[in-house]
């Protein structure tokens, strides 16, 4: 009896420890070096952020997919194929109006059985409608309210890595995007002016959430989410709680000086948090996978060569390429027929994919064909859209194989 008692004391104590391994909050730190490098560390040791971007959307689904109510739960099956690949983060835009006990599972499921982690980031109302505007104190109090809910709920996850809060939305300072304003800038005669304003006010809101959030979770860092470089100079002056720059950047296949211009602009690490390239060649109409996985070659090879791996002076600690499945309800969002198919069209230009920019209207950049991995109309045993890798897949998983950490 007494035998049998301290066995079931050893399982029970084994199953605490494990318990808590997968419940307590990873430590997750990052150190600038004396030469001005950064790097990433998660519970003592160095990490580098080998990542993708994930929203799994099944044929046929479109927006208003909710992955973490998704009762076939495709993580379990990417999980593997990402490990595979040497992908350890997985970055998610929102888990906004999800129920966080799910998204709780999401993140133990990845990091238990594959040891991948998750960046949780948030719109900061940007899609909402009506639009957001940063400058109306209802408006700033309820989204901060609601970020801090998901920070409180998702805080002590093991599996948890950082935090992002926006993504491009100082591209709404100008009006390129949802449109905001106040009767306090409108008031500003010059209108680059205004803009600068627009970008000091949500700055401003960006530090004040990432302050409470500190105070809530002191074990993870919080990130700015900016499109490119554009007014980094306003948010350097302003978030002095932000610890990481999350970048969006298509520059083609590399990225210029994006690095030592966020150095000089805001000297902060950097996470390239979007990049990447489409499959298909818009203007000979045809797949391009070779291209494809050219671009993310070349697009990696800089993001190592600005890292403390290659270089001490690295202020780069990884990135998070857009992205893992391609999504078949992009092209025209609002059209649901077009959710069942693979849309050919491009909807937006950027010349620096030259290899298909004499396409129409010089329409090149084709937002259903940036996944690395296919999905088929053909379904698995449980529902789900075969998973086909493309060749961009296999060159991610060269590249991570070569690497220390």
């Amino acid at each position: 009896m007494k035998i049998k008692k301290e066995i079931f004391k050893a399982g029970f104590l084994a199953c605490l420890f494990l318990f808590s391994l997968l419940s307590s909050a990873a430590e997750v730190k990052i150190k600038k070096n004396k030469e001005g490098g950064y790097t990433l560390f998660v519970d003592g040791k160095p990490f580098l952020i080998k990542g993708i971007i994930y929203n799994p959307t099944p044929i046929g689904e479109g927006y208003d997919y909710n992955l973490f109510s998704d009762p076939r739960k495709p993580w379990l099956f990417d999980g593997k194929l990402m490990k595979e690949a040497g992908i350890n983060v997985v970055r998610i835009y929102s888990c906004r109006g999800s129920d966080l006990e799910k998204v709780k599972q999401f993140i133990r499921d990845l990091y238990k059985n594959y040891g991948i982690y998750t960046i949780v980031s948030d719109w900061l109302g940007l899609w909402e409608k009506p639009s957001p505007n940063y400058a109306d104190k209802k408006f700033r109090q309820y989204t901060k309210e609601k970020v801090l809910e998901i920070v409180k709920a998702l805080k002590d996850e093991k599996g948890l890595l950082m935090w992002i809060l926006g993504n491009e939305n100082n591209y709404t300072f100008s009006g390129k995007i949802a449109f905001w304003t106040s009767p306090e800038i409108e008031k500003i005669p010059d209108l680059y002016e205004r803009v600068r304003k627009r970008a000091q006010i949500y700055y401003s809101f960006v530090d004040e959430v990432a302050s409470e959030i500190k105070k809530i979770d002191p074990h993870h860092p919080v990130a700015l989410g900016n499109g490119e470089v554009s007014m980094l100079d306003i948010a350097a002056k302003v978030c002095k709680n932000i610890d990481v720059v999350a970048v969006i950047s298509y520059r083609g296949k590399r990225f210029g000086n994006l690095f030592e211009n966020i150095r000089y602009l805001f000297d902060k690490p950097v996470l390239v948090s979007e990049f990447g390239c489409d499959s298909y060649d818009a203007y000979k109409d045809e797949e391009a996978q070779d291209i494809q996985a050219e671009y993310i070659k070349l697009q990696w090879e800089d993001i190592l060569k600005n890292t403390t791996l290659q270089n001490k002076k690295g202020n780069c600690i990884g990135g998070t390429l857009f992205e893992w499945s391609d999504e078949w309800w992009k092209h025209n969002e609002g059209y649901t027929p077009g959710w069942s198919v693979h849309d050919k069209q491009a909807g937006w230009s950027c010349g620096s994919y030259y290899f298909d920019i004499k396409a129409k209207n010089n329409l090149n950049m084709n937002e259903e064909w940036f996944g690395i991995v296919e999905l088929s109309e053909e379904k698995d045993e449980n529902g789900l859209n075969k998973r086909i890798p493309k060749k961009a897949y296999y060159t991610l998983k060269e590249i991570f194989s070569s690497l220390k950490f």
